[in-house]
């Protein structure tokens, strides 16, 4: 916070403040613009200072905010969310945060797979290939595996408005013929290339979903007959 009269020396000299600011704006401007935080204006160095192309106050809704564009360093930015209700707003948020994660997995390890189900796909040939060898009641839970990974390429086309049964059936073919990188091009409703179209998922995220789905099932099967609907 800075008071009147400082402020009033830095306006008359051409230099413009902000009155209310906390540390955590503080440390994000830190980032983005490349200055340090200092405790006193004593002969401060020109390596200590930052520098963005410009600033203006913007109106966001109802809401007056500074906004800095053409930042030095940009490691921090502000985003923002707006819906017609809180429920809206939590969901976006929770999906902005989702994404963000996987975003930072990804960074983390720099380890990918071919996106738009090519590795679904894949994983549900080689545990039907297991399935067919396997005896027994054993095989039945196999192929159920299977098909569950093979819903994925399924709910993706039926989310993009495709005929999901024959695109499916051609990407499950193409794979099958050594295509390993085939998936599907929800921009035209083909089977296409993924690594011409630069596709890719975190292998870390694909692992953890495939676990976590994994887990739940079993859960849920060992339960068997011990949670029941009540008897009319």
């Amino acid at each position: 916070m800075i008071y009147n009269y400082p402020e009033q020396l830095l306006a008359d000299a051409g230099v413009m403040v902000i009155e209310h600011a906390d540390f955590d704006g503080m440390e994000r401007l830190s980032a983005v613009l490349g200055a340090q935080i200092m405790s006193t204006f004593d002969a401060p160095s020109q390596d200590v200072l930052g520098s963005c192309a410009l600033i203006e106050e913007v109106m966001i809704g109802e809401d007056k905010v500074i906004k800095f564009s053409g930042c030095q360093r940009n490691e921090a930015c502000s985003i923002v969310l707006r819906g017609s209700g809180n429920h809206i707003l939590d969901e976006a948020e929770r999906s902005l945060h989702d994404a963000i994660c996987v975003l930072v997995s990804a960074v983390k390890n720099h380890r990918t797979i071919y996106g738009g189900g090519n590795a679904e796909m894949r994983m549900a040939l080689a545990v039907q290939e297991l399935a067919n060898t396997v005896e027994g009641k054993q095989s039945l839970a196999i192929e159920a595996f299977a098909k569950a990974l093979r819903q994925l390429p399924t709910i993706i086309a039926d989310n993009a408005g495709y005929d999901s049964a024959e695109i499916v059936q051609n990407l499950r073919s193409a794979i099958a013929n050594g295509d390993s990188e085939a998936g599907l091009n929800m921009f035209t409703g083909k089977v296409d290339n993924m690594k011409n179209l630069g596709i890719t998922e975190c292998l870390r995220v694909k692992e953890q979903a495939l676990v976590s789905a994994t887990e739940a099932a079993e859960m849920i099967l060992r339960v068997d007959n011990i949670v029941k609907c009540a008897p009319r």
